[in-house]
């Protein structure tokens, strides 16, 4: 088979070392770790270095009608750096520095490929913090959580990314640079261009550059362990925090079969004999101690069979490790229940108001009986952000079928309380039509016209949000 041209014009704009054809490269590029979505095989990956060399890209990919995909890490949820056959896979992972860190002004300027954890060590040497710290933040970079406009368990307090990005520099399919935002305290000129891009997931334009805010670092942090009989309970705990004005800087909520496979992967003395347990923290430095307390009584007071504090810092931070286990866990927990190592998770992110959050527990543990599949549920419980687990045999057409049918169901109670389809994994290919249940006719219009205006041919990022 013949060369397709585009290479040629990809290796005279970046040099051989920075497009790459490996099958076996393509096949790893494919998809990110979204199960039972549905990927092709680009023709190419590019590593750029720069905005010109992506620049060049995006304009080679233009001229031959070839679809472009972004991807940082590939630790998405959602199917969204999934390519589609044929494309070109823009890999930022070559675009990895970080430019200024301003400590006057708080802010970080950073290149897409920027890992979230590398960034937070950089600016914690200046006294400061980046709050946004999704589960994967040792892997995951800054280019992909703005353009899922990620979160993470410092949420509850902190909120998410989009929260903190003040500007970017964005490719458009034209090939034309936008720079949107700003780098003061204050900016209202103008659309907010920047937050048009930030959750976009690469479908208006490729994110070459990322203008953050930073804060102080937090104070010193208490940590306390809540267990309960059910996981409902749990969940009105989360109600009656939120109710007493309480914010902690971290509300987390691990169910039994979370517990029992991070237990199993890596065994740090869990309560698997609980049916649900809160991982709480309050960073209010001299105030702190009062802070848990408050915690403590509501806990017990909506019902916690066990309140306890962390002994110590090394205790805090063996706990929280838990917590960011439970993906790997689990993934090890699905292969493991279906024979052949055929056991996969489709993984849900649902966000309700807090004061539904018990109902929403609730209908998960019907919707897993009636559905017959297993469900393990974790998440962001101080922002009412759930992921539901889903395991199901992929070697199994009908388990397959009823783990999607749990999916929807999910997806559908959520609505049915006042959340949305997604709170921070993005839609990805895995909820285009939640999203569009979500907005309304009107709403997918509005998307529909935007995309046409920024990205008319279609090439960016396609099948994907809308």
């Amino acid at each position: 088979m013949a060369a397709h041209p585009l290479l040629d014009d990809l290796r005279a704009a970046l040099g051989d070392a920075a497009v790459l054809t490996d099958p076996d490269l393509l096949a790893g590029h494919a998809r990110d770790e979204a199960d039972l979505c549905d990927s092709g095989i680009p023709l190419v990956v590019v590593r750029p270095r720069d905005t010109e060399d992506v620049v060049a890209v995006v304009r080679a990919a233009g001229r031959h009608g070839v679809p472009v995909v972004p991807q940082g890490a590939r630790t998405g949820l959602a199917g969204a750096a999934n390519a589609v056959d044929g494309a070109v896979v823009v890999s930022t992972v070559a675009m990895d520095r970080v430019r200024e860190i301003d400590p006057v002004g708080r802010i970080a300027v950073v290149q897409p490929g920027v890992v979230n954890a590398a960034l937070a060590r950089a600016v914690r040497e200046h006294g400061l913090w980046y709050p946004p710290d999704p589960g994967s933040w040792e892997s995951s970079t800054v280019g992909g959580n703005v353009a899922t406009n990620a979160g993470g368990m410092c949420c509850v307090k902190y909120g998410v990314t989009g929260e903190y990005v003040l500007g970017l520099e964005v490719v458009l399919a034209s090939g034309e640079v936008l720079r949107t935002g700003r780098r003061t305290a204050k900016g209202v000129a103008g659309y907010d261009l920047t937050r048009l891009f930030v959750g976009s997931e690469g479908t208006l334009g490729v994110i070459t550059e990322v203008t953050v805010a930073l804060r102080p670092a937090p104070e010193e942090s208490l940590t306390l362990v809540a267990v309960f009989p059910t996981v409902a309970t749990a969940g009105g705990a989360v109600a009656g925090i939120a109710e007493r004005g309480l914010t902690p800087s971290l509300l987390e909520l691990l169910d039994r079969t979370h517990l029992r496979a991070i237990e199993a992967y890596r065994p740090m003395g869990l309560r698997t004999d609980a049916e649900a347990l809160l991982l709480a923290a309050v960073d209010t430095g001299a105030r702190a101690p009062d802070d848990l307390a408050r915690l403590a009584e509501v806990c017990a007071a909506a019902g916690a069979d066990e309140v306890y504090a962390a002994s110590d810092a090394t205790e805090a931070a063996a706990l929280l490790q838990a917590r960011r286990l439970a993906h790997p866990a689990m993934e090890r927990f699905a292969a493991q229940t279906y024979p052949g190592g055929n056991g996969g998770l489709v993984i849900d992110d649902v966000a309700v108001p807090r004061g539904r959050l018990a109902e929403l527990l609730d209908g998960v543990a019907r919707i897993a009986e009636a559905c017959q599949v297993p469900i393990g549920v974790v998440g962001h419980a101080g922002d009412g952000n759930m992921h539901p687990n889903i395991v199901v045999d992929r070697a199994d057409p009908a388990a397959l079928a009823r783990g999607r049918r749990a999916f929807d169901e999910i997806m559908a109670l959520g609505l049915e309380l006042g959340g949305t389809c997604t709170g921070e994994h993005g839609v990805g290919l895995l909820k285009r039509d939640w999203l569009a249940r979500e907005i309304g006719p009107v709403g997918v219009r509005v998307h529909q016209a935007i995309k046409a205006a920024l990205d008319p041919a279609g090439l960016l990022n396609p099948g994907k949000v809308i």
